[in-house]
């Protein structure tokens, strides 16, 4: 990895704010991103004085998905899978502390399946929200598959996966796929009133066991399984031909022209447990 660090963070009266820092690349997502933001979950987790915990990012945008640097080859390797094997990781539904997203600008790919796993968001209203998977030539990660049809029903989600349209942190709150929307620069400000409220009105035992009963309650095969199932197919896509396509379409600003045929072409779906 660079030594270069991509995200910094911040500890202050109970709270500990994350920020995804490349504004100049939009926050895009790299495989040192992830490993820095597990190291900052792993600390917020063991740390009694945090209380709870912010996402934000850096500049205009919160993420605005994997970092394409790579071109084609994008999603070919799991070189964030192996960057994560080298260190003790942590999911975010097993941190002990709530997790708010405050989605300050464009959030889109990894940009919002990664708050997904978090507990609350906030979003700007004219934030740019999209999962744009099936635009790219893969499939959604991160255990969204299993999350977003328990935030916003099955039709929703549907909606927003196998379209991969763009929606405005508006138009996603009333979908129920963030908590609230604010203007930009009341995100941040926001995200902090429930963090503060929280780590002085609430019980830190009674929050984790809360927590934690949320998310296994919640149904189905448990997230980390489906993350796993996600995960196989994400990269075996990512090896093919419509993956490069994707994002080599992207890059070029023209449509795509994907090739390959669901009948004969598809990866295999292995069942879960």
């Amino acid at each position: 990895m660079s030594d270069e660090r991509h995200t910094r963070i911040d500890v202050k009266d109970g709270i500990a704010e994350i920020t995804l820092d490349r504004p100049e690349r939009m926050n895009a997502y790299t495989a040192q991103m992830g490993v820095e933001l597990n190291e900052h979950l792993l600390r917020c987790d063991r740390d009694d004085a945090v209380r709870a915990v912010i996402v934000t990012g850096a500049g205009r945008a919160f993420c605005a998905g994997a970092d394409l640097e790579r071109g084609g080859d994008t999603f070919a390797t799991s070189v964030a899978r192996a960057e994560h094997a080298r260190v003790e990781t942590i999911l975010p539904w097993n941190v002990r502390k709530p997790i708010i997203a405050a989605i300050n600008g464009a959030a889109v790919g990894v940009g919002i399946t990664l708050p997904l796993q978090y507990d609350l968001r906030i979003a700007a209203n004219d934030a740019k929200i999209g999962f744009l998977f099936v635009r790219r030539g893969v499939v959604t990660e991160l255990s969204s598959t299993w999350i977003l049809p328990r935030l916003v029903g099955i039709a929703r989600a549907s909606d927003l996966l196998l379209s991969g349209r763009i929606v405005l942190g508006a138009e996603a709150a009333q979908l129920g796929l963030v908590n609230e929307a604010v203007p930009t620069e009341r995100v941040l400000a926001r995200a902090r009133e429930i963090a503060r409220d929280i780590a002085e009105n609430c019980a830190p035992v009674s929050v984790a066991l809360t927590k934690r009963m949320i998310w296994d309650h919640l149904g189905g095969p448990p997230p980390t399984e489906v993350a796993k199932r996600e995960g196989k197919v994400l990269w075996a896509l990512g090896r093919l031909a419509d993956a490069k396509e994707g994002v080599q379409s992207f890059l070029e600003k023209r449509k795509p022209r994907f090739t390959l045929s669901p009948t004969t072409d598809s990866p295999s779906l292995e069942p879960l447990d």
